[in-house]
């Protein structure tokens, strides 16, 4: 999203995270900006009951956290390194001044945020009203449009327990929702992987 060279310019710093390692806590105040450089971050939450609930996966060039920010809130939900990953981090106040001396960069997050809320608007309508098959086919349709896979075939990048926690549904619902899927030609799964076609 914001070019390295920027970033370090003002003055961001690059930090390693090893797998499973959280970057922030739920309900911690928003004093950095983070931007992904290698590697995959997930933000999430739990509910009463432990069950996690994805609230986006984040590759490279890809931000996370904007909205806490921008909103002066504390994060809905906490960040963790899903495999070992380097990250931008920059400091709340040297962002604000890096979006006022670069409009581009503003207008990219304004689209960016967008995008999300639009994202999560579906999501909440699909998680409240529609059956298995229908949730998980919409995750995935919308993960081949974000990804921009122009190719007939789409390998999806999630394991059947994101996907589980990205549509509020059971990791066994989604195991055996899938299958019925790939039987009824919805999609293909080959090598354990999800393939759209």
């Amino acid at each position: 999203m914001i070019p390295e060279e920027t970033l370090l310019h003002y003055g961001g710093r690059c930090t390693v995270y090893g797998r499973g390692e959280l970057l922030f806590h739920q309900h911690k105040k928003a004093t950095y900006y983070f931007q992904v450089k290698s590697g995959e971050v997930k933000m999430a939450h739990y509910n009463a009951d432990g069950q996690e609930f994805i609230q986006g996966i984040f590759g490279p060039g890809q931000s996370f956290g904007e909205p806490a920010i921008f909103g002066g809130f504390t994060y809905p939900c906490g960040a963790e390194a899903t495999v070992e990953s380097e990250v931008y981090k920059l400091p709340v106040e040297s962002f604000f001044k890096l979006l006022e001396e670069n409009f581009e960069i503003h207008k990219n997050f304004n689209r960016e945020l967008s995008q999300r809320l639009r994202y999560k608007g579906m999501i909440l309508n699909e998680i409240s009203s529609y059956p298995p098959a229908h949730r998980i086919q919409t995750v995935l349709n919308y993960l081949r449009k974000r990804y921009g896979s122009e190719e007939e075939q789409f390998e999806v990048p999630l394991t059947r327990q994101q996907i589980a926690d990205m549509t509020g549904l059971r990791v066994e619902t989604v195991i055996k929702t899938i299958k019925k899927m790939a039987l009824d030609r919805t999609l293909k799964i080959e090598n354990r992987k999800v393939i759209l076609e």
